[in-house]
This record gives structure tokens, sequence and C-alpha cells, in this order.
């Protein structure tokens, strides 16, 4: 059976050590960049690789992009197969931020071709809770051959994102609320959003637990947020393209699957002084 969203934590205990199964721990912290290596060098899931944002998932980053733009492919393709990563393989990720971080790494590796990840549900948290095994060392790796299949049709430029503005297309922004509307605005030098985007924090997928909602719930909660849009044509993102990580895949786990990722979001649209910004409620 092949995993493509979420598996719980019993059932990534009974495949802990299937030979088959690559399990990543993404834990990341934006103020505190090398605070999630830390923590996976005192303790992570057994077997686990450790994947850093910034170092790993992320490209150079530039004048004119966004704070997380994307890996090159072959780059991040030969990181994959250094890590054991084949076509092959179940590969499970988690952090311990609700999924915030770990979703990039399920989106990268469905943009590269394989879609046989899923995130950890509840996180590194989930597994502490259960009293599951936990290790110290770093895993022995048997390196594979990755062969990435790039999809450029699941993300979009700022180009892009400025025609659906024109075009008043809907745009999704995963960001909390004080930071959308402008309030608040702890990492990037410009505060507010892009005119007529509509504001879904990542953190409405979650229950109190930090456990996904069920695919109905989240399913009528996001078509009520569409509106009759196709969920196809909609366009998410966030400050850098990370946590509207988190809203493709609630969309993918309701069965609304089909969004495209500004990759570079908000970190990227202030780059150019000429696109509109708006701060406030309003639109």
């Amino acid at each position: 059976m092949k995993f493509t969203t979420l598996v719980s934590a019993d059932q990534l205990a009974q495949h802990l050590h299937d030979p088959q199964w690559v399990v990543f721990d993404c834990r990341f912290a934006l103020t505190r960049p090398e605070s999630g290596r830390q923590a996976y060098a005192k303790a992570h899931i057994p077997w686990a690789r450790y994947a850093h944002l910034n170092d790993d998932l992320s490209g150079t980053v530039t004048p004119t992009s966004g704070r997380h733009p994307l890996p090159a492919p072959a780059s991040l393709a030969i990181k994959l197969g250094i890590w054991g990563v084949d076509q092959g393989k179940q590969v499970v990720v988690y952090d311990d931020s609700f999924g915030s971080m770990a979703v990039r790494l399920w989106w990268l590796l469905r943009w590269l071709g394989h879609d046989a990840v899923a995130l950890l549900d509840g996180g590194f948290s989930a597994w502490l809770k259960q009293g599951r095994e936990l290790a110290a060392e770093f895993p022995v790796i048997r390196p594979a051959e990755f062969r990435p299949a790039p999809d450029d049709r699941l993300w979009v430029d700022s180009n892009a994102v400025l025609e659906a503005v024109r075009q008043e297309r809907m745009i999704i922004d995963a960001r909390p609320e004080e930071r959308f509307s402008g309030f608040i605005e702890p990492l990037d030098r410009v505060a507010g959003h892009i005119p007529k985007s509509l504001n879904s924090p990542f953190e409405d997928n979650l229950d109190m637990r930090g456990n996904f909602l069920t695919a109905d719930v989240l399913r009528a909660q996001y078509q009520s947020l569409l509106r009759g849009v196709t969920s196809g044509e909609v366009i998410h993102m966030c400050g850098s393209g990370v946590t509207a990580c988190h809203n493709l895949l609630a969309l993918e786990l309701a069965g609304l699957p089909g969004g495209k990722l500004y990759v570079g979001s908000w970190s990227e649209w202030i780059t150019d002084r000429s696109r509109p910004v708006v701060v406030g409620g309003a639109s």
C-alpha cells in the first residue's frame, strides 16, 4: 500500500525497520535555523535522516527570490539518492511544528515525480506521546539512485501571480491572520498581503491535538472557502512557499487536489516594489 498524504504513528512503527521505508526528520525553526539539527542529534525517530530547510530543501537566495527558492532538481536528486531514496521507497516526513516544515519535502518529492510520500500525522509530538522508540545515532544508509521527473505545472512564479491578480483568480495565503493583515511581520521587510487574496492559516487544517482534521471536515471547510472555484485553479502561498504546502496537503486529503504553489510567496512578491500590497483587512 502506498501512502501519499498521511501516516499515523502506529503505521510508521509497524514499518520502522522496513528497508523500503525512508524517514526524514525536518524539524526547523525560521528564527533559529540550527535548532532542528541540534534536536535531531539529541533524539530522533530511529533510522530517520535529517533534512535542513535552508541547506537541503531550498536553492540559493537571490535579491529577487523568496527566502526559500526551489532547489535545483538534479542537486536535490543527488541528495535523495545519498539518503537512500529511489522510486520504490515509501517516504515519511515529520517535524515538531504540526507539519509546517516537513510539508516542504512532501511537496518537493511530489514535484520531482515521487508521490509515495506522507506526513507523520501529529509529528514528533505524537511519536513521543505514545512512548515510541528513539535514537541518537545517525543511521547507516545504503545509497540509491533517485531519478527526478519535475512537474513544473505544480508551481507558479511572480508573473503568473500578478496576472492572476489582474484576472481576480483565487489566491489563498496560509500565513497567520496577523501577518496576512500586516499587523505584525517578524520575518519579512514589508507587511501585508496580495490584493484580493484570501487568508486560510495552515493551523485551521488541524484539530486540538495537532492532527489533521478528517477528510470530510476538510472538504467542507475548503469548499466553503472556494465558493465553487475548482481547486486546481487556485494559487497557494505563504511567507516563503513552505507552510502553503500544508494547505495543499490538506486539499489532497480532502479530495480537492491540483492547486498551484507560488514558490516565492510573500518574501519574493515584495522584492519588486511595483507589485501591489494591501495592509489591513480590506483587499
